[in-house]
């Protein structure tokens, strides 16, 4: 998959048994932020979320913390690099420069 796909609900759960992105608190957005960086629905955001397996809820009632460096990746459809950051690469150069156009320190 190497672009966000708008109408994901018919697409199988890509992130199934996949690890959690780790986030540090720097790297946490809200939702309500994400729909204003990116210009798209709650709907899809949390379609992503889900899809993609970049956020966290540590219950029904709690918000959602969705990690912005994996958010942008997703919106520039570079999975590989989502990937690395599964996997806790962070220092990895197609990873950190992500971090490095959020202005984020990884």
């Amino acid at each position: 998959m190497n672009a966000p796909i708008e109408n994901s609900e018919s697409l199988p759960d890509v992130t199934a048994g996949a690890w959690p992105i780790l986030m540090q608190r720097s790297d946490i957005i809200t939702l309500k932020e994400a729909v204003h960086r990116t210009g798209k629905t709650d709907r899809t955001l949390r379609t992503w979320c889900k899809l993609f397996g970049i956020s966290r809820q540590t219950n029904s009632g709690a918000p959602i913390e969705i990690s912005a460096p994996a958010l942008e990746m997703v919106m520039h459809g570079d999975m590989e690099a989502l990937e690395l950051l599964r996997s806790g690469n962070r220092h990895h150069p197609r990873v950190r420069r992500f971090f490095d156009h959020l202005g984020l320190s990884v």
